[in-house]
């Protein structure tokens, strides 16, 4: 085996999100751009002597980059890495291997929710040895680094064989080749009443898991069919697809359709639930009703404790700035600490290193705790269940019970995707020298309290991170905030977030979008999104 040094330049646009690289699937595929970002990630963080973990979620590309990855960790003396069986590993359970073995980080190929096939989207991007994805300084130095690469180094050498499960040896480099499933299994296992759970099955309880022909599949087959005894046939499209069988691997109602209109048709099942590309989201719905992710997270960190896991308790809850406000009334309801970070789960890697948060979410379908450092979709599934199986209610029951005790948040998120990006940032633009002129004008009737552009200082290692999101917030409670989202492959997509509250008992049985309606009005209003963009409705709600 020969290591080669390969002269290249620099590849312009390999600057990470707040996910890693994505771009095209071809685009990755090209001359050298893979290559260039790999060796731009072991040039930051160095490679010799060092073990990683490997895995990606199985979308169209992961099978060949996994093997230019592992030829380039040997060149460039990495000691051990610790790769999923057919390169498969959910970004959860990546992150629960880099912990568990504590390892010097991982590297993760997937693309999250976006779609995947020859001619769509993949990603790469980097986790610490905290499990965590790494930080702005992190993926900063990256970027500078793929500005001035001008070699990369690979071997020589015939592809590693990641059918089979064992170690083997590539150019002096260790390569284990590990069930993707059971560590995470065992995991789950320990943090929640599986005999309670089991005893529901039992009992009659009946659930749909729509894997979206994703990751997720595998792992919910052997813990909820297998392990659980769920009947066969509670999880489908469970078998990981190169390009998600044609599906847009994102849960939520607009591409989950199948599964919402099971849910609230004849004969629905007790309980259904829904993740993403790479298993890090979830969808919750119960019978006839949906649980937006806001309120999945509030009902999750009021009644974690009914799990194992959790029984003493939660430390603090966090959440993302454009998440509703509803888990902040749980948590000053349970006399614990509550944080609002920018979007993007990095953000919550110190709290949940520095024991101030137990339990995180984001509207954006993604929960966790700190079990490992990234959202994970099946632990929720399985929280949900636990509660399900300790408290013998319904969803729907659960969930009023909790809005007559804490109030209801509406929310919804209203997704413009693909608009010219320079037409989406001169409205950015605008509403940002608006915002300091907005404070006591009445619109739609409601008087604004207060608007900014939202900036955090993490409250651990005091870093500030600048311009995360356009808010503007009411003397009613009621706010929306506009984000331009760095998570697409194409143009640029307008995420537009609504809030209002009802205090309870009254008003909590409403629809959300005519709960929403004023707020939507006036968002639409003071941003002039159709004048700027041409577009008078969203293209996703949830």
């Amino acid at each position: 085996m020969t290591i080669r040094t390969i002269a290249t330049t620099p590849i312009a646009g390999q600057k990470p999100g707040t996910s890693g690289l994505r771009k095209k699937t071809p685009v990755f595929m090209g001359h050298h751009y893979l290559e260039n970002f790999v060796q731009s990630i072991f040039d930051v963080v160095g490679a010799a002597g060092k073990t990683f973990v490997l895995g990606g979620d199985g979308r169209y590309f992961n099978d060949r980059a996994a093997q230019v990855i592992l030829r380039m960790a040997a060149a460039n003396g990495a000691a051990r890495v610790i790769v999923g069986q057919g390169a498969i590993l959910s970004t959860p359970a990546a992150s629960h291997l880099i912990r568990l073995n504590k390892t010097d980080g991982g590297i993760i190929m997937s693309a999250s929710h976006n779609p995947g096939g020859p001619e769509e989207d993949f990603g790469v991007k980097f986790n610490m040895p905290n499990g965590g994805p790494a930080p702005e300084g992190v993926t900063e130095a990256m970027y500078r680094r793929t500005t001035e690469i001008t070699a990369y180094k690979i071997v020589e050498a015939q592809d590693v064989d990641l059918g089979r499960i064992g170690r083997t040896s590539l150019a002096g480099m260790v390569v284990d080749v590990v069930d993707p499933v059971a560590d995470y299994a065992a995991l789950m296992e320990r943090l929640f009443d599986f005999d309670a759970i089991r005893a529901m099955f039992a009992g009659g309880f009946r659930m749909r898991m729509d894997s979206m022909c994703a990751v997720t599949g595998p792992y919910a087959v052997e813990i909820l069919e297998r392990r659980l005894g769920a009947p066969a046939g509670t999880c489908v499209n469970a078998t990981p697809l190169p390009d998600f069988g044609g599906m847009h691997p994102d849960p939520n109602p607009t591409w989950a359709k199948a599964l919402m209109d099971e849910m609230f048709g004849e004969d629905a099942p007790d309980f259904g639930a829904a993740s993403d590309g790479d298993g890090d989201r979830n969808m919750v719905v119960g019978r006839g009703i949906y649980v937006s992710p806001s309120d999945s997270l509030a009902v999750l960190a009021a009644n974690a404790h009914l799990a194992p896991g959790y029984a003493k308790g939660v430390k603090g809850v966090a959440r993302s700035m454009p998440t509703s406000a509803a888990a902040d009334r749980v948590a000053e309801a349970l006399g614990i600490g509550s944080y609002e970070t920018p979007t993007g789960w990095k953000f919550f890697g110190n709290l949940l290193d520095a024991g101030r948060a137990t339990i995180c979410g984001e509207e954006s379908f993604g929960t966790g705790s700190d079990h490992v450092r990234e959202k994970d979709g099946l632990w929720a599934v399985l929280l949900w269940l636990n509660i399900l199986a300790v408290r013998k209610e319904t969803v729907a029951e659960i969930l009023a019970q909790h809005w007559a005790r804490f109030g209801r948040n509406y929310y919804s998120r209203h997704d413009f995707e693909a608009i010219a990006a320079d037409k989406a940032e001169a409205m950015m633009s605008a509403l940002r020298g608006a915002l300091p002129g907005l404070k006591g004008r009445e619109v739609e009737g409601m008087t604004i309290a207060a608007a900014d552009d939202f900036a955090y200082t993490d409250p651990v290692d005091g870093s500030v991170s600048s311009k995360q999101g356009l808010r503007v917030m009411f003397e009613d409670g009621s706010r929306f905030v506009l984000r331009l989202s760095g998570t697409g492959t194409e143009g640029a997509t307008l995420r537009m977030y609504l809030e209002r509250t009802a205090p309870g008992p009254a008003g909590l049985d409403l629809d959300p979008q005519e709960a929403l309606a004023p707020v939507i009005r006036a968002a639409h209003g003071l941003a002039r999104i159709a004048d700027f963009t041409g577009r008078k409705s969203p293209d996703v709600v949830t």
